[in-house]
């Protein structure tokens, strides 16, 4: 079963049968769901604007068509950005005063998925209650097609790389003229997507020397997309060989940042909310912050450093982006490279950390390295287990939380267990057929043991 249907949108694979995967039939159903769904949240309106834009993956551009010509057969008007990033459409459904927005992109999985992402008038993803209720129109398709007289129209819009670019440029914690002072070398990997249109058109506002790895935006993914340690020593042996200054890694549809030290080692996606955290904190004296679960323990470290308070929310970023509210939090995001910065737009956006980071290096005057040695030493270890039909994956936390219950436990996103100096996070997966182990201690080896132990009790519960 590769549909997979959650907070984080409809997400499947490309080819085989309908209602089991991503086929032209259900990117229709599922279209037309959110489509009615605009329809039915402004009943007044005279006029229903949704902008769509897609990633450079191989399905894109016929899933892109398919959502759009059902979109337009509902009678809603659509602004097509083509060739985009998740955090430009969700930047211009505000902008363009649009009632709604879907990216086509499946993220960081491997090119035989593809995604609708779905968001509101404000350009954030939807929340739980928004995601039944859609999914309840699919099933029911309770939806009611237009009439010849009263379709809706199609037009493309490719003038938001350089909208968003400018938007992320005047926030007033970018420091542009210290970036150019800096004169930094940045090898870019866009894993083939649309990173590699949009970081080095940023990179060059910037006035920063960008050497470019895998920018081609044809969908021909050369390596795993996500952007793990495992999956990106090409860009690290190119930072060594062009003696760059650091390497700047995105997945496919550019919500993910990864940082690449000058010495080719990993930044570690993990610290690139650390760090522009605490540049943001430092410049502005203070505040809070919201990371997920599966986080960190570094970005509570750093922003009780600078007198704020940290929280926890469950996994996803409609949950992330609620806490933050909730919270008054002026920077947050996922520890999986997701820069979430209220000053700009709720919702994780590569562009946005890449300039807060190279402000951060410029202001601080010291390497890539440097600045990553002097964050809090912790370790994670991210593993999976794959799902079959067979396992009960609520049987498995359910044991495990009751194993664990004299320990710190946190149940409201799978199974989180604190001890003094380290954590395991399980939980199933938004977007895969999975169960995660996340760990994180004060070494990789303590990270990888404690991470080995509980994939063998995991085992054991499934035999």
């Amino acid at each position: 079963m590769t549909l997979i249907k959650s907070i984080s949108g409809i997400r499947g694979t490309i080819g085989g049968n309908t209602g089991e995967n991503l086929t032209p039939v259900d990117a229709v159903k599922f279209a037309a769901a959110y489509g009615a769904f605009i329809q039915k949240r402004n009943p007044s309106a005279k006029e229903i604007k949704v902008v769509i834009g897609r990633d450079a993956r191989i399905s894109g551009k016929m899933i892109s068509n398919l959502v759009a010509n059902t979109l337009v057969g509902l009678g809603i008007n659509v602004i097509d950005l083509g060739l985009s990033t998740t955090p430009t459409v969700e930047v211009a459904v505000p902008l363009e005063k649009a009632e709604g927005g879907i990216i086509l992109t499946a993220s960081h999985n491997p090119k035989q998925w593809n995604a609708l992402k779905l968001l509101n008038e404000k350009g954030e993803f939807l929340n739980g209650a928004d995601g039944e209720e859609i999914l309840r129109l699919a099933d029911s398709e309770d939806f009611t097609f237009a009439e010849v007289d009263d379709l809706g129209t199609y037009k493309k819009n490719k003038k938001y790389l350089k909208k968003h670019i400018k938007e992320v440029i005047k926030l007033d914690l970018v420091d542009v003229k210290a970036i150019k002072k800096a004169k930094f070398k940045v090898v870019v990997d866009g894993v083939n997507s649309t990173g590699g249109i949009f970081i080095p058109a940023l990179l060059k506002e910037l006035g920063v020397k960008c050497i470019e790895l895998y920018c081609e935006p044809n969908g021909q993914f050369p390596h795993n997309p996500e952007p793990l340690k495992e999956n990106l020593t090409d860009i690290s042996k190119l930072v060594v060989k062009k003696k760059a200054d650091l390497g700047i890694v995105v997945d496919p549809d550019v919500d993910r940042l990864a940082l690449i030290s000058e010495d080719g080692s990993m930044f570690g996606e993990e610290y690139t909310l650390v760090a522009c955290a605490d540049y943001v904190l430092g410049r502005l004296g203070g505040g809070n912050t919201v990371s997920n679960l599966s986080s960190s323990r570094a970005l509570r470290d750093v922003t009780e450093k600078h007198g704020g308070t940290y929280t926890a929310s469950a996994v996803g970023e409609v949950n992330v982006v609620q806490m933050m509210k909730d919270t008054d939090t002026v920077i947050g995001g996922e520890g999986n490279g997701g820069i979430i910065y209220p000053a700009s737009h709720y919702g994780r956006d590569s562009l946005v950390g890449v300039a807060l980071f190279l402000s951060h290096l410029a202001h601080k005057k010291m390497s890539c390295k440097e600045l990553r040695d002097s964050y809090p030493g912790y370790f994670m270890s991210k593993n999976k287990i794959q799902l079959t039909p067979q396992i009960d994956v609520d049987k498995i936390l359910e044991t495990m939380a009751s194993k664990y219950k004299d320990e710190d436990v946190n149940t409201i996103d799978g199974v989180k267990i604190d001890f003094d100096t380290e954590w395991v996070h399980l939980r199933k997966s938004n977007t895969e057929p999975i169960v995660r182990i996340y760990t994180e201690s004060t070494s990789q080896e303590n990270a990888d043991t404690l991470a080995e132990r509980f994939i063998t009790e995991i085992e054991q519960i499934i035999k």
